[in-house]
């Protein structure tokens, strides 16, 4: 979206002063992102005492696009994803302006949605303002899953695999901006290709060798697996292509075979050959995972059943939900529904014991060299901010570093690939000093 803007003749400000249009990307995911993509547009529109245009985009306008129009008198336009392309139009009309010579800027309504599965648009154009050695590219779209928690195939339409040739456009262009690190996403990362293979044959361990040859990509980092569709092939291209950090996120949401039959998932057995096998097949492996406390017909001894795994499997990353009743899903009909406090009681428990296995695994890393990605300065702790490829962006613990200025190095800085020697840990996070 923002580069469409750019290339149409807009600029992008940071300052909410300086800017004749706020555009907010909302999720529309759990309750708790609805809110707080709500709790955005009203912000947005209290930051400009109502002088600037509003527009929404994202799930929450696809997903509620009629409610929003009605509850939202501060949300000037709400975009589906099938219009994000005439955005340029869009914002233009709304400001009075002509932003690129031949732009139209027709009469429009004020609910622009339209279907959830529109086709990819080349995306080689886009305009950055994270920062430049990390990006993310998304490799598929949608959902054909029927989890009954779950409403995402709902608003974000059918399963569809990017095009080989655009993603790795994609990669090229976004490693000659600088970026170093590709975290590849998709609603079901590890099911690329699959609706390509009749045309293709190719699946994601294909695109992994295929994308360790971008010229500057040094790592790729693989968010969002569901617990099918791992290949022989691609366990293999994971542990052999050394660009590809040895790190998955794979959401299992539960381990006990009634849970997981009522939330219409794989089951157990399936579930605990594919972590073992991972973990055997891929030296070195990190695997992050997140689970639902609280489903409906949860018993006090399947809360207990998941929280032994968690501590017999150690998860190296593992966070939890609350369940949450989703519009439209099954689960939200069943009977057997979970109080909210004790939800909340269940996923507290769940994190609360994950914290020290993920101490134990901190600390197990002390003494070690490691590559660490420098990510930028942290004013407060005096030290720069870096991850090693067992860090996601954003949502993982991060390694402080610091200089030893008698050693001579050359100076830290963001962006850089720097190989440290890890010499504490502050709870879930590492302390390092470089070594080259």
């Amino acid at each position: 979206m923002l580069g469409d803007l750019f290339v149409n003749g807009f600029d992008v400000t940071d300052d909410h002063e300086d800017a004749d249009a706020i555009i907010i990307n909302s999720c529309g995911f759990v309750e708790d992102a609805k809110n707080e993509s709500v709790e955005a547009i009203l912000e947005a529109s209290q930051l400009s005492g109502g002088s600037k245009k509003i527009i929404v985009t994202g799930c929450l306008a696809q997903r509620y696009a009629n409610d929003l129009a009605n509850e939202l008198p501060e949300a000037d336009v709400i975009v589906g994803f099938e219009n994000y392309g005439n955005l340029p139009s869009t914002v233009g009309g709304l400001l009075g302006v002509e932003a690129k010579p031949g732009l139209l800027m027709p009469e429009q309504a004020r609910v622009q949605v339209g279907g959830a599965s529109p086709p990819f648009r080349a995306e080689t154009q886009r305009l950055r303002i994270t920062p430049r050695h990390t990006a993310y590219l998304r490799v598929a779209e949608g959902c054909d899953h029927k989890c009954t928690f779950c409403a995402i195939p709902s608003f974000r339409g059918r399963f569809r695999s990017k095009q080989w040739d655009s993603i790795i456009d994609e990669a090229k262009a976004l490693a000659d901006s600088g970026v170093k690190e590709l975290n590849l996403i998709a609603e079901d990362t590890n099911q690329w290709g699959i609706d390509l293979r009749a045309s293709d044959g190719r699946g994601l361990a294909e695109l992994l060798y295929a994308l360790a040859e971008v010229d500057g990509i040094e790592w790729m980092r693989i968010l969002y697996a569901y617990p099918s569709y791992f290949s022989d092939e691609l366990i293999q291209a994971i542990a052999d292509v050394p660009q590809v950090c040895k790190y998955i996120d794979i959401p299992l949401q539960h381990i006990t075979n009634l849970s997981l039959l009522r939330m219409n998932r794989p089951p157990r057995q399936h579930t605990e050959d594919l972590l073992y096998k991972l973990r055997d097949r891929i030296p070195g492996l990190a695997l992050r995972t997140t689970f639902i406390s609280g489903f409906p017909g949860e018993t006090e001894e399947e809360h207990e059943e998941l929280m032994k795994f968690c501590r017999d499997f150690k998860f190296e990353r593992l966070g939890a939900f609350a369940y949450s009743e989703e519009d439209g899903t099954p689960a939200a009909e069943y009977p057997d529904q979970v109080p909210e406090d004790v939800r909340a009681l269940r996923r507290d428990q769940l994190v609360s014991q994950q914290q020290e296995i993920s101490e134990d695994f901190a600390m197990s890393r002390v003494g070690k060299e490691l590559d660490v990605l420098i990510d930028n300065w942290d004013e407060d702790m005096q030290a720069f901010i870096g991850r090693t490829t067992l860090e996601a962006p954003d949502i993982d613990p991060v390694v402080f570093v610091t200089e030893d200025k008698a050693k001579g190095l050359a100076p830290i800085e963001p962006g850089q690939m720097r190989k440290c020697s890890i010499i504490g840990s502050s709870l879930f996070d590492l302390e390092a000093q470089p070594v080259v």
